[in-house]
This record gives C-alpha cells, structure tokens and sequence, in this order.
C-alpha cells in the first residue's frame, strides 16, 4: 500500500511514499530536495535510489541534477530512517556573517574561506548556508545557488529570491557563467595545453566517500567535462594557472589538472602527497584552489556583473612577493 502524496513513511516497515513539491522548493536539485526530506538516511543512499530508478519524478526516471517544479509528484521506494535519540536536541548552527562582495535584494556574493562546507551533510552538522540563515533570521530566503568543495575559497553565490535562485541556477546550468579559478600545480604546465576536454565518472571508496575518475571510452556514466588552461606566473617549482570550467563536474578541476601530471599543490585526493610536504614546509597548509572571478548576468537588471575576490593570505604565502 502506497502513502497518499505527501505523507511520510509509515513508522513500521518501510512504505512506498509519496512527496508532493511545493512552491519553497520548486527549482531545487532532486537530490537536495530528498536529502532534505530524508533525514537520517545518509547521501551515498539517496544518490544509489536516484542512480537506480526507483526515485521517480512525475512517474518518470530522474537524475540528482533535476530540478523539481512546483505540482511535481516524487516516488520515494521504501526508506528506513533512522529514529532519533528520545532527549536528542538540535544544536542550531552558529551564526556567523563573511566577506560580502555583493549585495543588494536579490542575492548575496561572499568569498567563502577555505575549510568551510557550504552545506551541512557527509559528516558535517552545518556549512556556510545554515551559518548565514542563523546570522540573518530576518531573511526570507536564503539558497545556495552553486557549489564550491569544503577546501576552496572565493566567490559563492546566495539567493535571496526564489526568481533570483531560479535565473541565476539556469545560467549555470546553460553555462551562461564565467567561472574561473586560480590553481598552483605542481610542476612546469606546457603552454600549449590549455584545453581539456576529458568525460569525468563519480566513483564510491569502500568506506563510501566520494571520488571522481576520468572516464574510459563509451562509459555511459561518463559526464563531459571542459576544462580551459591559462598560464598566469611561473614558479621554481610549479606554475599558477587561470583554470576556466565550461561545465561544473564535481572536483572536475582537480581532477583534470591531475590526470595532466600536474595535480593541485596541496591537494589531500588528487595530489602528490610526498611533494605537498614540500609546500607545507613553504606555508602552504590547504589545496591551492581559489575561485577568483565570477561573471554572470543580473537575475533582475540583466546587466552583466562580474566579481573578483583576491586571493587569500593562507595562499599569498606561496607566491613571490
């Protein structure tokens, strides 16, 4: 017997469910819709139902990047959630404010340090959204509008309207954005590479953490990935690069740059970790990888903008002065 749109599993065994989308969540990712409704169940498991089919939207098969509208008709399969302690308290994430590049009614730029998620998930109880929300408890609204990993700084954009949130995520996704990241690899970079255009596959560990490898040849779970390569300054030891994505694979960056013979320096899963001691040495205690520059095109006023954020002390460091 199947639950009635909206209901949640029953408290027995586990039950085919039914989730109605409603209009705060229209525009969001399937994948962040269900992580958000399935509370306790953990991310490699929403991603397999997703993989497998058994995750339906509107009785059709979807991937994690759909976006859900409002009406839409998702079909859980049968989920256990795990129960909560009986005195188990949600511990609100703290409030903290960051460096704003932009702002106005629509949307938020901040330059995200280093070492902070954007979002809680995968072991971390808060990221940057849940910070500002609990900074800005008068905001209506507040959605990340992409991505950055944990472990890179610089530009993130933030929503403050559900048509900003919608405009700006179409942008990305119809690569319509200018993103592009300073990267110090390892090594001398031949000039004569600058485009990579390699397929990316997402991969589990044993242990479930997440990992990107390039694609073989037909496999079709092979994602296309563009990845444009610019030298920008030289070093005794390796090279900074102006690395523009044309498409927003997860670690596609890293991967890419490392698949070159030129990983990140710095990079803990795509790296040399003999020569990243090197660099810790030289002060150099993160991955080297800053989303410098942003260019996108104003969800309200339709004028192009384009945001730079510097690159950041912990990195300077590295750099001759």
């Amino acid at each position: 017997m199947e639950a009635k749109a909206g209901g949640p599993p029953s408290e027995g065994k586990p039950e085919v469910a039914w989730l109605a989308v409603d209009e705060e969540s229209a525009g969001q990712r399937l994948d962040n819709f269900l992580i958000r409704h399935l509370k306790g169940v953990p991310k490699t498991h929403v991603y397999r139902i997703i993989r497998s089919g058994e995750v339906r939207v509107n009785k059709g098969r979807a991937s994690a990047d759909t976006r859900v509208a409002a009406g839409d008709t998702v079909r859980l399969p049968p989920v256990r959630q795990a129960r909560r302690a009986p005195d188990a308290v949600d511990l609100p994430a703290p409030a903290r404010e960051f460096p704003v590049l932009f702002e106005d009614d629509h949307l938020i730029a901040i330059d995200k340090p280093a070492g902070v998620a954007v979002h809680g998930g995968s072991g971390v109880s808060f990221g940057v959204i849940e910070q500002l929300r609990c900074a800005r408890p008068q905001a209506r609204l507040l959605e990340l509008v992409h991505r950055l990993d944990r472990d890179t700084s610089g530009v993130l954009l933030v929503a403050k309207k559900r048509s900003a949130l919608k405009a700006l995520q179409d942008q990305f996704r119809d690569r319509e954005t200018g993103k592009t990241y300073l990267a110090l690899v390892l090594g001398e970079w031949p000039a004569r590479l600058k485009v990579i255009d390699t397929p990316l596959r997402k991969y589990l560990l044993p242990d479930g953490e997440r990992r990107v490898r390039l694609a073989a040849a037909g496999d079709p779970e092979g994602m296309r990935a563009i990845t444009l390569a610019k030298v920008r300054q030289r070093l005794p030891q390796g090279t900074l690069l102006e690395v523009t994505i044309k498409t927003g694979r997860t670690h596609q960056i890293r991967v890419h740059l490392a698949a070159q013979g030129h990983p990140i320096a710095g990079d803990d899963k795509y790296g040399d970790f003999e020569r990243n001691k090197a660099w810790q040495k030289q002060g150099l205690r993160r991955m080297f990888l800053h989303a410098w520059r942003l260019q996108f095109t104003h969800p309200a006023s339709g004028e192009r903008v384009e945001l730079l954020a510097p690159l950041p002390p912990d990195l300077l460091c590295c750099l001759p002065a």
